[in-house]
């Protein structure tokens, strides 16, 4: 399988590596360390070698950072993570709520008469530390660039990840690598500058049309870039990851080069390269900036044409999510008639959907690891069960199952909430106004040049109308093949990027009581042209479905919803039935087929 369950941490091993890491920071004479999640890239997930901040605290989400100093040690999670960071974390360990408490404000706080505080520099973007630089002005806290401490004390770090790499096929992507580069360095002329400097591994897999497995569940390369505005490229690889295929895929105008040699092409660049300072490490800038060169800081040139798909990545995608759908299909007509005997755990649970997935032939990877949270634990918005907290699925409770793959032709992330037999009232209204929010996504027309941060609203309405709300965003976006968490693009309050067609975001509201239960419904849906309105000259979007799977309709109050609600569920369920039954009949599962008529029949 690919997903196991064992935990990677334990909570036992934070204090002595914690005091090794204050032992480190005294030996050169700093009075504090930052340990950000992130690595070199930037990604949300990393490679076992980067884990610092799980392997020095415990805490595993994919999102924090650590900032250890003499007398305490801070772990700053977001609202997603703070069930989690109590659990994983031993009491040497301070959680802090963030973004409401900020770095800068609890340094300040920390360190009242000033200090020094070390960071790595490959590990933050240079955004950050201006950012928090100009925050700390006058504190007497000063950032001080240092090697790595956590390394210094990691005697038994993992190797850095070398796994092999493939050739993305054209016909998925729509257009050919040299397309995509001659574009993009089109870009660059446009705006004059000389070259890009590019560190996000999906980036430049998008760009060169390639994949690869260094990380787990995102089906990247890690590796650095430089674009000139000609068109060619030199690619910091190891030349041993170099195959003679992937050589000729590559072609002439795509150079090679060790990664040891990239600080120094970076010093022999000239005239003005642009870098985007908020992905960026900050040691790229100032490697720059120490060479003379002339900084753009602008957006990385891959990441708007990598989230306006294709009319190829759209029709692939599809005809992966209907693949997904026939599993997911066959995965609530197995735990509708399963989970209500009480049998199961939530391991079981996670595996049989995984073992449906594989049986499709074609997945390559998980998408992420699946969150299937009984109870209590599918209010642990990121919740990964390990062997240790697998909880029995116990009659009266909902669960929560949050789960992906990675085919060739496309990601998927799909979320269901799932009643073991009869739950109760508060879990049934609740569902339903989950439900009513991403109703309201889906069917919503907005004109050009609005952004996610102007429908995230649309979700939360039915929630705030009573007093409910919840803690992460409604959705983000989604690559083909590649990460399942992809920018510029999002629905939340932060996402600033306008929606454009192609783009594909996931619609997934949620509510949690904290020791009850969770409730999260989640679609994929992508941008598309809507049919001309009132105003002609006005232009306007709206959303087409990728998503195609029954939501469980005894969680619904129907008489909550009004008829546009109940119009818009229909017709899913009817699109749903005329997509999926097909290929379930096709593949013998003709059993699933008639639970699945069952539970699309209309409200």
């Amino acid at each position: 399988m690919f997903q196991d369950f064992t935990a990677s941490t334990r909570p036992e091993d934070g204090p002595p590596r914690l005091a090794a890491l204050r032992a480190q920071i005294a030996k050169v004479g700093l009075d504090g360390f930052l340990v950000p999640r992130a690595d070199a890239h930037q990604g949300e997930y990393v490679a076992d070698c980067d884990a610092r901040l799980a392997w020095v605290t415990g805490f595993t989400g994919s999102a924090g950072f650590a900032a250890v100093l003499p007398d305490v040690a801070g772990v700053f999670v977001d609202g997603r993570y703070r069930v989690q960071v109590r659990a994983q974390v031993a009491d040497v360990f301070t959680p802090v709520d963030w973004p409401e408490v900020q770095l800068a404000e609890w340094l300040r706080s920390a360190l009242p008469q000033g200090g020094k505080v070390g960071f790595d520099p490959w590990l933050h973007t240079g955004r950050e530390i201006a950012t928090l630089e100009t925050a700390l002005g006058g504190s007497g806290v000063e950032l001080v660039p240092s090697n790595n401490l956590v390394d210094a004390i990691w005697t038994d770090r993992p190797a850095p990840p070398a796994a092999p790499i493939t050739i993305f096929p054209d016909d998925i992507a729509g257009r050919t690598a040299a397309e995509k580069r001659a574009a993009c360095a089109e870009a660059l002329r446009d705006a004059g500058h000389g070259a890009a400097v590019l560190t996000l591994p999906d980036g430049i897999c998008w760009l060169l049309n390639i994949r690869g497995s260094d990380i787990a569940r995102n089906p990247v390369v890690q590796a650095n870039a430089i674009l000139f505005d000609d068109g060619t490229l030199r690619l910091f690889l190891d030349d041993a990851r170099l195959t003679p295929d992937l050589r000729a895929h590559l072609g002439p105008q795509v150079h090679t080069a060790p990664p040891s040699s990239f600080p120094a092409a970076l010093e022999g660049l000239e005239g003005t390269v642009r870098l985007d300072t908020a992905s960026a490490p900050h040691a790229i800038s100032e490697i720059l900036q120490d060479a003379g060169v002339d900084i753009a800081a602008e957006r990385d040139p891959t990441v708007l044409p990598k989230a306006r798909k294709t009319d190829a990545e759209i029709a692939a995608t599809g005809t992966a999510h209907l693949r997904d759908a026939v599993a997911m299909a066959r995965f609530l007509h197995w735990f509708d008639e399963t989970a209500p005997t009480g049998t199961l755990t939530e391991i079981d649970v996670a595996k049989q959907l995984e073992s449906f997935r594989r049986d499709t032939g074609a997945l390559k990877e998980l998408s992420f690891d699946t969150i299937a949270g009984a109870g209590p634990n599918g209010a642990i918005v990121h919740y990964r069960v390990t062997e240790q907290t697998n909880a029995q699925v116990v009659p009266g409770q909902l669960f929560l199952i949050d789960s992906g793959g990675q085919y060739e032709d496309g990601t998927t992330d799909i979320t269901r909430t799932l009643p073991v037999g009869t739950v109760g009232d508060e879990e049934r209204e609740c569902f339903t106004l989950v439900l009513q929010g991403m109703i309201a996504v889906h069917r919503t027309r907005f004109p050009k040049g609005v952004a996610g941060q102007h429908l995230d609203a649309l979700a939360r309405a039915p929630l705030w109308s009573t007093g409910r709300d919840y803690d992460h965003g409604t959705g983000h976006g989604v690559g083909v093949y590649l990460n399942v968490h992809e920018g510029p693009q999002g629905l939340s309050r932060r996402s600033d990027v306008p929606l454009e067609p192609g783009m594909i975001v996931s619609n997934e509201p949620g509510y949690y009581r904290e020791g009850a239960f969770g409730i999260r419904i989640e679609n994929l849906i992508y941008v598309v042209d809507a049919p001309e309105g009132a105003d002609p000259h006005r232009k306007m979007f709206g959303f087409e479905t990728l998503t195609f799977a029954p939501i469980d309709r005894r969680l619904i109050v129907t008489e909550r919803l009004c008829v546009a609600e109940r119009d818009w569920l229909n017709t899913y369920h009817a699109d749903v039935l005329a997509r999926v039954t097909p290929l379930l009949q096709a593949g013998g599962y003709t059993a699933t087929a008639a639970w699945l008529k069952a539970a699309c029949a209309p409200i």
